[in-house]
C-alpha cells in the first residue's frame, strides 16, 4: 500500500504542477509533451485523476482505522 500511495503522490504533484502552470502561465505541460487531446494526453490526465481518487480513498480508509 505504501508503494501505491507514493506513486499516487508523485502523480498528484505532477498534476498540481501542470494546473499551476495552466493557471499562472496558460501553459499546459501535458498537452505540450503529448499533444492537445491526443489519446496519450487523455490517458495521462485520466491516470492522474485516478491517482487522486485512489489516494483520497486511502486517506479516508486510514482515518477510519484510527478511530
Amino acid at each position: 500500500m505504501k508503494t501505491l500511495q507514493t506513486i499516487c503522490v508523485i502523480l498528484i504533484v505532477v498534476g498540481a504542477i501542470n494546473w499551476g502552470l495552466v493557471g499562472i502561465l496558460q501553459f499546459d505541460l501535458v498537452a505540450f509533451l503529448f499533444g492537445v487531446q491526443t489519446l496519450l494526453s487523455r490517458i495521462v490526465y485520466a491516470v492522474i485523476g485516478v491517482a487522486g481518487v485512489v489516494y483520497a480513498a486511502s486517506l479516508f480508509y486510514e482515518m477510519s482505522m484510527v478511530e
